[in-house]
């Protein structure tokens, strides 16, 4: 039986890095243990200096803590450690993600060791700030949105996407999404649509910030576009998610009444927020695109609302008395003669009743 969190925690109280921090010396013989930066269910996350390196520039180490309660779940972990741990370098190359620089096991512990980016959280912006305006929030998205792309073809769901998880460096004011060790590798277990063919063995997220279908233990791509839009209403409304009532029929996000936003941008969340993943948007392409497009809909609200005119008096009458219709050229020219012919013979017959020819 695997041994309950709580241990997990207490273990890693007593870790090697702990006891390295508290003598002051090298963790493995080259990082400067500084302070703890932050503790939950997976791990425990340190702010260090790589001494070795000119300038002893910052890291961050996370300790991670598999719940592995023999040898052989504890083999099976190591096997999933190293893949993650290729994936987290895969995921470094973009400018937005902190680079691996390290992974290593020792003393029967898993490490990971990355860039550390000076700056805020976007709730730490919030709670210093206040409320972020509509204009920033489009813009926000328009900044993260292609790191989730990145994210998403090299194959991987960040299930853990919120506002203490995306830092404004402050080096050049770029987004930066941390916290990858929610990050779990699907690169043979997700299915053509995105979902995880086997469940997974434990939740994995923030509740309120993930979706009913990764509650379920049924995470996919679309689940990280939730997460992206319950974001958006944090950082509208300095509100957390639990403060957000639910439609009890549908179990949508009841949120129109606590902030005005345009009416596309309304459109927009409110199908990033659908419970149904199958609701919402395919892929962050499909959301970029319908973000791209407003700036464009009053004239593509012309188009489609407005028809051409024919340029003749009375031409919106077809050959058969049917009125708006659009008339092809020749139709055009035949109703025009047909209507001069008209128009002629009423003139003779009025020629003809003033000369008293017709009775």
């Amino acid at each position: 039986m695997a041994n309950p969190p709580g241990q997990f925690l207490d273990r890693a109280a007593n870790s090697a890095i702990i006891q390295y921090y508290q003598s002051h010396q090298l963790f493995r013989d080259r990082y400067r243990v500084i302070k703890k930066l932050g503790q939950g269910g997976f791990g425990v996350t340190y702010l260090a200096q790589n001494a070795t390196l000119p300038g002893e520039p910052y890291c961050v180490i996370k300790q991670l803590c598999p719940k592995a309660g023999s040898e052989l779940s504890l083999e099976r972990a190591k096997v999933r450690f190293r893949r993650e741990a290729r994936v987290l370098a895969n995921l470094g190359s973009h400018s937005q993600i902190p680079q691996l620089l390290d992974y290593f096991t020792t003393e029967g512990e898993f490490y990971l060791v990355q860039d550390y980016v000076h700056g805020e959280t976007l709730a730490q912006e919030v709670r210093r700030q206040g409320r972020l305006t509509e204009a920033q929030v489009k813009y926000f998205l328009r900044e993260i949105i292609p790191v989730v792309r990145f994210i998403h073809r090299n194959r991987v769901v960040h299930r853990d996407i919120k506002p203490p998880n995306v830092i404004r460096s402050e080096r050049d004011r770029r987004l930066v999404l941390i916290d990858f060790g929610a990050v779990r590798e699907f690169l043979s277990d997700i299915d053509e649509y995105g979902s995880v063919k086997a469940p997974a063995t434990q939740f994995v997220g923030t509740p309120g910030f993930a979706p009913p279908e990764q509650l379920a233990l049924r995470p996919c791509y679309g689940s990280d576009i939730y997460a992206l839009g319950m974001t958006c209403l944090y950082l509208l409304t300095a509100r957390t998610p639990i403060e957000f009532d639910q439609d009890p029929r549908t179990g949508g996000i009841q949120w129109h009444h606590t902030v005005t936003v345009s009416p596309h941008l309304t459109t927009v969340l409110d199908k990033m927020l659908m419970p149904d993943a199958q609701d919402r948007y395919a892929s962050v392409e499909e959301l970029e695109r319908a973000l791209e497009l407003e700036p464009h809909l009053e004239a593509l609200s012309g188009c489609m609302n407005t028809r051409q005119r024919p340029p003749y008096d009375n031409a919106d009458t077809d050959l058969n008395g049917a009125t708006d219709v659009y008339l092809t050229p020749i139709q055009r020219e035949a109703q025009a003669i047909r209507k001069w012919r008209t128009k002629r013979s009423l003139s003779r017959g009025n020629q003809g009743r003033s000369t008293g020819l017709l009775p």
